[in-house]
């Protein structure tokens, strides 16, 4: 099915407005993003260009510049969660379970929610066998956590016209890469429907700082300016949901961290404004 198939249209004003959780009026889905990227393949990403324009394999360089996101950056993001009380929303490759994890304990036994982000960070166009992948996922996070995730979001946001079948065929409750609206709405699979959940291409540090080359205290402008818009219209239109999404290897590294650290503070000091894992907003719109 595309995906105007597998979602109905519907105006904010068209919904019944519901009330949030503890009186919430804007809950606030931190993800984390984690990933494991193979040296022997090209790069994700690129932070510096191959001199001659083409990338290369092995890409030294930006495989280190994401490196040090999971040696040094992580922690950076780890401590101003845990200074905070913030429990976000770790989006991982499974496979960190396995090369990483230092790291991945960390997030578990911290009680940050898993969800699945992929096995490895390679578009989900270039799997051979989706279905694999997305059962090796579930798996691996099973293994480790103890409970199989709820939520996926796809490497890149990428998707066949085929995934969100496959993911509700493995028990996914909730995608992230449906980013169509600022709260979540029902996808038709052939397994029964699955959710969007609100993430965001645009309060996301990859977006943000790498490609549209702002320095990092747009995210500080640009997120809180978002959360002003959506904190006046829930007086009216009910609770909605704000994605914040940010990676160790961009806004963890020591010039970005302190801007990151200085966002989470305004958000907290914002009335109305609480953060929540995907797993918990996903269980109060049900309920509600």
């Amino acid at each position: 099915m595309k995906p105007t198939d597998r979602i109905a249209y519907a105006a904010p004003q068209d919904r019944a407005p519901r009330p949030g959780p503890n009186g919430a009026k804007v809950l606030v889905y931190f993800v984390i993003n984690i990933e494991e990227w193979g040296i022997e393949r090209p790069m994700p990403r690129q932070v510096l260009p191959a001199p001659t324009g083409v990338a290369v394999v092995p890409d030294v360089a930006n495989w280190a510049w994401h490196e040090y996101g999971m040696r040094v950056g992580f922690w950076r993001m780890f401590k101003a969660c845990e200074a905070r009380g913030i429990k976000p929303t770790l989006s991982i490759n499974a496979n960190v379970c396995n090369a990483y994890p230092r790291v991945a304990g960390a997030a578990r036994d911290a009680g940050w929610e898993f969800m699945g982000h992929g096995f490895k960070q390679i578009p989900t166009h270039q799997i051979l066998d989706q279905r694999e992948m997305v059962r090796e996922t579930v798996e691996t996070i099973r293994a480790f956590t103890g409970k199989p995730p709820v939520g996926w979001l796809g490497p890149g946001l990428t998707q066949t016209l085929d995934t969100t079948d496959i993911l509700a065929e493995h028990g996914i409750r909730y995608c992230a890469d449906w980013v169509v609206d600022d709260v979540p709405v029902p996808v038709q699979t052939r397994h029964g429907p699955i959710w969007s959940m609100p993430y965001s291409v645009e309060l996301n540090d990859i977006p943000m700082i790498m490609v549209q080359h702002h320095q990092a205290e747009e995210l500080q402008a640009r997120t809180l300016a978002q959360l002003d818009r959506l904190l006046a219209e829930a007086e009216t239109e009910g609770c909605k949901v704000m994605g914040l999404a940010v990676h160790p290897y961009i806004s963890g590294v020591p010039h970005r961290i302190g801007v990151l650290e200085a966002t989470l503070d305004a958000i907290a000091s914002r009335p109305g404004a609480v953060f929540a894992q995907g797993a918990d907003i996903l269980d109060w719109w049900e309920a509600a």
